[in-house]
């Protein structure tokens, strides 16, 4: 008899965590961590959250979702085929990245504890002007910086280097610079 071809969805209603006060993204990060391999998560939420599709598309999900009754949403989190993961030149929330101009500034912040390289990050964005690029060189994934990015309007492009020890993450200032 064959396996079914559909691995079980994992849930998680982050709804309460948010009704409580709390911030629900290390729960979100957990559950994502305890997915078996090929298994898909389901999130609830009471707003569409944005700003996770590009931190989930890092981590080689597809999201789709779809607006629940009383204003909530389903988001379910799909893993990416690994077929398509390898011919994907990065992950991010611009696909065109590969068109981007090459980066006034580049960052090399691996032996940097968190918070510092997304504070160093930020910091040397504001000094960017629209359309220009930054290269910085880290030492994990940060998937703090992402949704700060998408706030500020910047795009962004990363992934890890063939020996998975370093995140490769190209940024392109979206905006007006600040200073």
């Amino acid at each position: 008899m064959a396996a079914s071809t559909n691995p079980p969805i994992r849930e998680l209603d982050v709804r309460p965590i948010l009704q409580a006060g709390g911030e629900p993204f290390q729960a979100i990060m957990d559950a994502v961590e305890a997915l078996k391999p090929g298994e898909s998560l389901k999130l609830f939420a009471p707003f569409r959250p944005v700003p996770l599709f590009s931190v989930m598309a890092n981590r080689g999900f597809g999201a789709s979702d779809r607006p629940l009754d009383g204003g909530d949403w389903e988001v379910i989190f799909t893993p990416v085929e690994v077929e398509q993961q390898e011919t994907s030149l990065a992950f991010g929330s611009s696909p065109s990245a590969a068109h981007w101009p090459d980066p006034v500034e580049e960052l090399d912040l691996c032996d940097l504890e968190p918070p510092e390289p997304m504070v160093r990050i930020l910091e040397t964005m504001e000094e960017l002007r629209s359309g220009e690029t930054l290269f910085a060189l880290l030492a994990r994934e940060p998937l703090f910086l992402f949704p700060e990015l998408a706030k500020r309007g910047h795009e962004w492009a990363g992934n890890f280097d063939a020996s998975g020890t370093a995140y490769r993450l190209l940024i392109r200032h979206g905006g007006k610079a600040s200073s």
